[in-house]
């Protein structure tokens, strides 16, 4: 609760409590080893198979697009890290609103493209003739499931980053009031 609004300054108020910049600088620190981690675990994944043949990230579009979505993240982590001490980034409320969005979605859209490849890989696709391909590349499907993992937990961050970006920007704006005209209308 914020109390009386006449005893609040736009420097004392919630938006920019330290613990909150804290959470939020934390937060964005965090997604920079996750990413980095779901980088290595994809780019390092091949294996090699004498039936099949050699499977690596780079076959699978899917996988090199959480790999640049990562390496994205990082980036973006890193920067809005640093700027958010900038003081004067730092006041640029809907920037951080926009862009934190932005990176949980392109998480998500990549998250969901390496969730769809490991359901095929383990569970094939029998109306196409797609047999699973785990059975045969297990341990390549182990270190992918991995990666996501790590993918996953980096797009926690980004969400509730996005949640506090959410929160600064449209705590800055009151409720809309209603006139003494609006309010005879909706009784009656």
């Amino acid at each position: 609760m914020r109390g009386n609004p006449d005893e609040i300054s736009p420097n004392n108020s919630t938006k920019n409590t330290p613990f909150l910049k804290l959470i939020d600088c934390s937060l964005r620190i965090s997604v920079i080893p996750l990413s980095i981690a779901t980088i290595w675990f994809t780019v390092t994944n091949q294996q090699d198979n004498t039936l099949y043949g050699k499977l690596k990230f780079t076959n699978l579009t899917g996988l090199k697009f959480m790999v640049c979505i990562s390496f994205l993240s990082a980036v973006y982590a890193f920067v809005a890290a640093v700027s958010s001490w900038v003081r004067c980034l730092a006041t640029k409320a809907w920037f951080f609103f926009v862009s934190d969005q932005i990176a949980a979605y392109l998480m998500v859209i990549s998250g969901a493209a390496v969730m769809e490849i490991l359901y095929l890989a383990y569970n094939g696709d029998k109306d196409v003739s797609w047999s699973e391909a785990c059975h045969s590349y297990g341990r390549f499907c182990n270190r992918m499931k991995l990666a996501l993992v790590f993918h996953a937990l980096a797009l926690c961050c980004l969400f509730v980053l996005a949640l506090i970006s959410a929160y600064r920007v449209f705590s800055m704006f009151e409720p809309p009031s209603l006139n003494n005209k609006e309010v005879e209308e909706q009784t009656t």
